[in-house]
């Protein structure tokens, strides 16, 4: 089976024919930085990571690009409260947004374009649909005509006659059409006059929807593979951008890819509602790698639900991955072949938690096996789950010296080390009282002491 992803715009499972063969081109949209990440926008980039890890595994060559929204009515409404200056205010939560995905393993982006840098391709977008006679001016604004383009619902399935108003100039006397948005805005006395820049209508920002339709285009061409980002972005955000590229003569994007919301008691998370977790603050309470395990391990387009539990869940889980891979002796070099099964997981729409299953299967035969002091079956298994994590992001060996142990760790190793070796003098003079009497105490502590033929070895209670 080769890979199939579900395409929003379909409605269906298709198979991944990329525009050019050997090539992948992915288009994500990013964060508007008037604040710093979440742990639902890091779900998105962990998911987006995974399919392009997954891809190139394939053998794709692939370019992926994901934008920064670095002027907003948000950011300057944030600039405004604050007294600190929008750019300013912008490029911190930038930076923090680069902090959270190299904490959560993320490989680089081919190419990070901030809306402020590409004026010119907006402008030069905008004159396109007004040639077309899908986009007019109006007291300062630019906006799309939605009942000029046929198509428009298409990809959210909806009927223009049914819609809603939506968006950021919802309520807009100015418009022909409730339903027309925003392609540019005028600036108003208000704000900064740095947050405006020359136009044939006057000075003015961008909509939101216009940047990524302007940056795709501008580093994938204007027909690309796979466009993705969260559910709640189908519409208008994505049905607004397809609009435009559509309108101006652009293919734009010939796959939709969107990933689930992470839920906090019950409602989506979400900067402008209040109910967030930071991103930066999770990675202190549990480690990054299986902060991202619990990310990946639900099926991309289903809803998660954040609570602690769930993710020591996940971290429990993790662990028993890098405890079996620590207790093989020997080379840990990764199978030349995926196990069959993982590779039909994820090429069925990136199936990680039936991947994930099949980790674990290969965990519990490698465990049996070093039980059974089965070397041969062992390093069969260790090569597997390697391979298998590697593709994943989530390998042991990858992660040992990225923070996989905390200092806490680290102090505790070294007690239990004091009473093993306690243990291992009593056991030594054949006190075995002594020695029983300790591995008790261990186990009442919550350390479970395993004797091995390299030694022992000790695990937390439930890791």
């Amino acid at each position: 089976m080769t890979l199939h992803l579900y395409d929003t715009a379909t409605r269906s499972l298709r198979e991944f024919v990329p525009l050019v063969p050997g090539q992948a081109s992915i288009y994500l949209c990013g964060l508007t930085v008037q604040g710093p990440p979440h742990i639902g926008h890091v779900r998105n980039w962990v998911t987006t990571d995974i399919l392009r890890r997954w891809l190139a595994h394939n053998g794709y060559e692939v370019t992926y690009v994901r934008n920064f929204t670095d002027i907003d009515d948000k950011i300057l409404i944030k600039s405004a409260e604050s007294g600190e200056p929008w750019w300013a205010l912008a490029y911190r939560n930038e930076r923090a947004v680069r902090a959270a995905e190299i904490a959560l393993g993320c490989l680089p982006l081919s190419y990070e374009p901030r809306a402020t840098g590409h004026m010119t391709e907006m402008i030069e977008l905008i004159q396109r649909l007004m040639d077309k006679g899908l986009a007019y001016e109006s007291g300062g604004d630019v906006f799309f005509d939605v009942a000029a383009l046929p198509s428009y619902g298409s990809l959210s399935g909806q009927k223009i006659d049914e819609m809603h108003p939506a968006g950021d100039s919802a309520g807009d006397a100015r418009k022909h059409d409730p339903r027309d948005f925003a392609l540019w805005k005028g600036h108003k006395p208000d704000e900064p006059a740095t947050a405006s820049w020359p136009t044939p209508w006057g000075r003015g920002r961008p909509g939101w929807h216009l940047e990524c339709s302007a940056m795709a285009t501008k580093y994938l061409g204007p027909t690309f593979d796979i466009h993705g980002g969260g559910l709640d972005l189908v519409f208008p955000h994505h049905e607004n951008e397809l609009a435009q590229s559509v309108g101006a003569g652009d293919a734009f994007a010939r796959y939709w890819v969107h990933n689930g919301m992470v839920n906090l008691s019950g409602a989506k998370m979400s900067k402008s509602v209040g109910n967030t977790v930071l991103a930066s603050e999770i990675v202190k309470q549990w480690r990054p790698v299986e902060v991202r395990y619990y990310l990946g391990a639900s099926h991309y387009r289903s809803n998660i639900e954040f609570s602690p539990e769930t993710l020591d869940e996940a971290a429990t889980a993790y662990r028993r991955i890098e405890n079996f891979v620590q207790r093989v002796e020997g080379p840990s070099e990764p199978a030349a072949e995926l196990p069959a099964a993982f590779v039909e997981a994820m090429n069925d729409d990136l199936g990680v938690s039936t991947a994930l299953g099949v980790i674990h299967s290969r965990v519990r035969d490698g465990n049996h096996a070093l039980d059974e002091s089965d070397a041969e079956a062992a390093q069969s298994a260790l090569a597997d789950v390697v391979a298998m994590t590697s593709v994943l992001g989530i390998s042991p060996l990858q992660w040992a010296d990225s923070g996989s142990s905390s200092d806490l760790v680290s102090t505790v190793d070294s007690l239990v080390r004091v009473a093993l070796d306690q243990r291992a003098q009593a056991r030594a003079r054949k006190d075995f009282d002594t020695s029983d009497a300790i591995r008790d105490q261990l186990t009442d502590a919550g350390v479970i002491v395993e004797d091995t033929p390299a030694g022992p070895r000790w695990t937390l209670k439930g890791h």
